[in-house]
């Protein structure tokens, strides 16, 4: 057999009385007929032989053995550098759809992670300025929040850091349902917020995952195992008993919530449906999400333009104090920061996995957000409602389990 030792093709035998020959053949030079090689256990019958053939000048023979030893150790070189090639691209390859397998694996969380702590903290900041400051025009709120949001992105955009899907009066056409559900979603939003404690608020739209379970079984015929039907029921169970215990209870925020659900339930599943026909609407036959983010928000301000006008909110903003403290700029800035970074991860969070499990962001962060909405703004609280709330966040943890299984 051949091996390869310090790059010299050395050949090994059993018996060892054999002779280990042409270790330095190609570092010699073996075509110098004047130059006598070099052989080891020189007393051998073999050494004599060859010896004696060698000093006729006879060096056929050898140089038919250097063409040999150099024609093997080529072949077995150039298969060894073959197979290592094959291997490492074989290794390549395994790293590649070990890379892509983690990344379909860490998609989800990610994006839930991302779409919990931005919604977390539009929730805070929302109902900073909705209560903290007393702003009772949350229409103007999101009129504010939206703007912010298409500024950011067309800045975006003509610094070259993202591209949009030009808007043509197709894709608009096919868009604006979406658009209205968007605007409906916000806007009850911001008023039961108003009304309704944070810690109340995150269990209540426990019910969103129900309306959301039920429409994908009927639209996107999706089959719910059991434990996902017995997490929505503990789910009800414990918004009814935290409405009933709940010390601060107000029939126009608990509206305003019911109303919040239907339309963000109503949101996710169009959104799922409207996305594919909305790509067939492009010039490119595409849409990302930044272009989604643009359509919703920018779509959004000439409705909300004529709800402030209808309402007259324009007046009553006008005329409020609050509107000349540069913090509350501040905070209703960051809030509408937080409600673009929203858009974007909502929608990731949504390519990543679907309906029912975008609408389960409510049970990811409904802890923190609980126990930050109670302790910040000083909740009252009974036992019976602090164990109402967590039930809900038992059942919400429940039904994340159950949709995993």
């Amino acid at each position: 057999m051949i091996r390869i030792f310090q790059g010299l093709p050395v050949m090994s035998v059993s018996s060892k009385s054999d002779s280990v020959i042409g270790r330095d053949l190609e570092g010699q030079g073996v075509g110098d007929t004047n130059r006598e090689l070099t052989l080891v256990k020189g007393d051998s019958i073999v050494y004599k032989i060859l010896h004696g053939f060698l000093n006729k000048g006879n060096m056929k023979f050898v140089n038919i053995a250097t063409n040999v030893v150099r024609r093997a150790k080529t072949n077995r070189l150039s298969s060894g550098t073959k197979s290592e090639f094959s291997d490492y691209d074989l290794q390549i390859d395994e790293d590649e759809k070990w890379q892509h397998g983690s990344e379909r694996k860490s998609g989800p969380l990610l994006s839930g992670i991302a779409y919990c702590i931005a919604s977390c903290s539009m929730i805070l900041l929302n109902k900073v300025v909705l209560s903290a400051y007393g702003f009772d025009a949350g229409i103007s709120l999101m009129f504010y929040q939206n703007f912010v949001s298409v500024i950011v992105i067309v800045a975006l955009e003509f610094f070259g850091v993202v591209s949009t899907e030009k808007l043509t009066w197709k894709l608009i056409r096919v868009w604006i349902p979406v658009n209205l559900i968007f605007v409906g979603m916000l806007l009850t939003g911001m008023y039961s917020l108003k009304y309704i404690n944070i810690a109340m608020v995150t269990i209540l739209k426990n019910v969103t995952n129900i309306l959301t379970a039920i429409g994908e079984t009927y639209i996107f015929r999706k089959r719910q195992n059991n434990k996902v039907w017995v997490a929505l029921f503990l789910m009800i169970i414990s918004a009814v008993t935290g409405g009933i215990t709940d010390l601060s209870f107000d029939t126009v925020g608990y509206t305003w919530q019911t109303l919040n659900c239907v339309f963000t339930a109503g949101y996710s599943l169009t959104l799922r449906r409207v996305m594919d026909i909305a790509k067939q609407s492009t010039r490119s036959g595409s849409l990302n999400e930044v272009s989604m983010v643009l359509l919703n928000n920018a779509l959004s301000l000439p409705f909300a333009i004529l709800l402030i006008l209808v309402f007259n909110e324009w007046a009553y903003v006008y005329n409020l104090d609050v509107i000349r403290m540069p913090m509350f700029w501040v905070v209703a800035t960051a809030s509408g920061l937080f409600g673009l970074a929203i858009s974007f991860t909502s929608m990731w969070f949504l390519n990543q996995t679907g309906p029912t499990t975008y609408s389960l962001v409510g049970s990811l962060n409904k802890i923190p957000i609980s126990i930050a909405g109670i302790l910040l703004f000083k909740v009252p609280l009974s036992l019976p409602n602090l164990f109402s709330i967590l039930f809900g966040l038992f059942a919400g943890v429940f039904f994340a389990r159950a949709k995993m299984s």
